[in-house]
């Protein structure tokens, strides 16, 4: 469990998915939600995807759950 320490989601709390180390990034469940258009092509429709973005890992703090 980690506390984001600044930006837009500043205060919440998250479960890190994934971390980058090479790029020290991280993704946390639901913080830094960003939007994806899709194009449509023959595997499926398109439209807008809504998913989680990377965090700088300095912008969170681990806390215990």
């Amino acid at each position: 469990m980690v506390l984001v320490l600044s930006g837009k989601n500043r205060g919440e709390r998250g479960v890190v998915l994934e971390v980058f180390p090479e790029k020290n990034r991280a993704i946390v469940e639901g913080i830094h939600m960003i939007k994806r258009h899709l194009r449509p092509s023959q595997m499926g429709q398109g439209g807008v995807v809504e998913r989680e973005g990377t965090i700088h890992v300095s912008n969170l703090k681990k806390v215990e759950s």
